[in-house]
């Protein structure tokens, strides 16, 4: 995988400027993070409003230069960050969507690379698993530099979950999911930590209830969060977004980090041919390096679980 890699000029394109897509220009914008953001989108006008909006803030929060485009503007990037495609529905899973979003992200592949010069793509889109493997196939560069969000929001909701269980501040927990982000998300118990203590060790150390039960609710609270935020207010968009911010630091400002995200295996766990989160560092050129950990034998089977589901997905598709 690719180490050297130099970042540019802090360039970021985003393509699809609804909720997601406007809510990513925000939160960077916001924290200063990219020197040039575009917004790309078929419907233009709203695009431009979107741009206008946040840009009128920018004076006096931030200095990047935000402005609506085309896809000739992907030329020269360091990231790439793709959200087009149509939002999950209420009742409906991430694999519902499969189909018809792997049309809408090979059209905005084709777009891409008559312009593409360099750069890192993140894939956001759902079901990301699937469009992140597509994407990978479709722009035939190196492994790693084509990678998606996976299961870094699922982790983010996790840690938080598990956090106000224990009644500390999350910066003290330390754990991630893998496989698909989606239903079939595993949470690594045997490698969650507080303070560096594993998480068994240190709820006997102050007396707080630990058990199957326990870690099976915060299990399923973790699972449902996002299905839970859509049923109440319509769609999920501020928490992705500043997940991105957290990868976009990691790219644009060279600062290597180690998050759970989706990009496509080359054995790792024995697995190949499909594209899961594992924990994973990301750094300028993309993944970098996936994490080969020892996982407790229940993780792997829901692990195996995940990416039999990935790839029967993978073979239905039209």
């Amino acid at each position: 995988m690719r180490t050297g890699y130099v970042v540019g000029n802090r360039k970021v394109a985003i393509i699809g400027a609804g909720f997601v897509g406007s809510s990513i220009a925000y939160a960077l914008a916001l924290r200063d993070i990219a020197r040039e953001i575009v917004l790309i989108d078929v419907a233009k006008e709203k695009t431009a409003g979107e741009a206008w909006d946040i840009r009128h803030g920018l004076p006096s929060m931030g200095t990047a230069d935000l402005y609506a485009g085309d896809y000739s503007d992907c030329a020269d990037c360091d990231l790439i960050v793709i959200t087009a495609g149509r939002n999950r529905k209420n009742g409906e899973s991430r694999l519902d969507m499969a189909n018809e979003n792997v049309k809408i992200l090979e059209a905005v592949i084709k777009s891409v690379q008559k312009y593409y010069t360099r750069g890192v793509i993140l894939v956001i889109s759902n079901p990301v698993d699937i469009l992140t493997h597509k994407a990978d196939e479709w722009m035939g560069l190196p492994n790693g530099m084509v990678f998606g969000s996976g299961c870094l929001l699922d982790t983010s909701r996790f840690v938080r979950t598990v956090a106000d269980y224990i009644g500390l501040n999350t910066g003290v927990v330390n754990g991630y999911l893998v496989g698909e982000h989606g239903d079939s998300q595993v949470p690594l118990w045997s490698r969650v930590t507080v303070g560096g203590i594993p998480i068994n060790e240190y709820c006997e150390e102050v007396s707080l209830p630990w058990n199957s039960d326990i870690r099976e609710k915060i299990a399923e609270k973790t699972r449902i969060m996002g299905s839970e935020i859509i049923r109440t207010k319509g769609k999920t968009h501020y928490g992705i977004a500043t997940c991105v911010c957290h990868l976009a630091d990691a790219v644009l400002n060279q600062r290597p980090t180690i998050v759970s995200v989706s990009s496509q295996l080359l054995g790792e766990h024995g697995v190949r041919g499909v594209s899961l989160s594992v924990p994973s560092v990301v750094g300028p050129s993309g993944v970098q390096q996936r994490i080969r950990e020892r996982w407790a034998p229940e993780e792997y089977r829901g692990f195996f679980d995940a990416v039999e589901k990935v790839r029967e997905i993978l073979s239905c598709l039209e």
